[in-house]
């Protein structure tokens, strides 16, 4: 079975919905679905907004990989991987994983394998402007 595949960088807003499109299948029992999204608090100070910049030749290949070892280790019928870049106000969604699978176990453990991937690999950094109005670049994603 060949696992219906689908990554990129977006500036404009996700939708959680259209990235669970990707990955529906007849053959799937189970589609697992991650939505990031900005917070309002970090480690108890007050973000206003999120950038994201990405290598993205370097970042799209990353995430190519890691959708190729999903697949590889688990009976995957989709994988969709799509992540936000420039700002991103609290509340907005920032990343959307999804995943489909016969069967649950699969589905979640491939969701969780891919965004712990993306955030130590894939070369996407974003910078924290806070309500103080101090900014902070963190890597990897958190």
């Amino acid at each position: 079975m060949t696992a219906r595949r689908s990554v990129s960088l977006e500036s404009d807003p996700l939708s959680p919905g259209q990235v669970m499109a990707h990955v529906q299948d007849d053959s799937a029992g189970a589609i697992d679905v991650f939505v990031g999204t900005t917070r309002r608090y970090t480690e108890g100070r007050e973000t206003v907004e999120l950038t994201y910049e990405a290598y993205e030749t370097m970042a799209v290949a990353e995430m190519d990989r890691l959708a190729d070892e999903a697949c590889a280790r688990w009976p995957l019928t989709g994988v969709a991987i799509h992540h936000r870049v420039g700002t991103v106000p609290v509340g907005e969604i920032s990343v959307v994983i999804a995943v489909s699978s016969p069967h649950r176990a699969a589905a979640l453990d491939a969701c969780r394998f891919l965004i712990e991937g993306l955030k130590a690999d894939v070369p996407i950094w974003k910078r924290e402007r806070y309500a103080d109005g101090s900014i902070e670049w963190v890597r990897p994603l958190g």
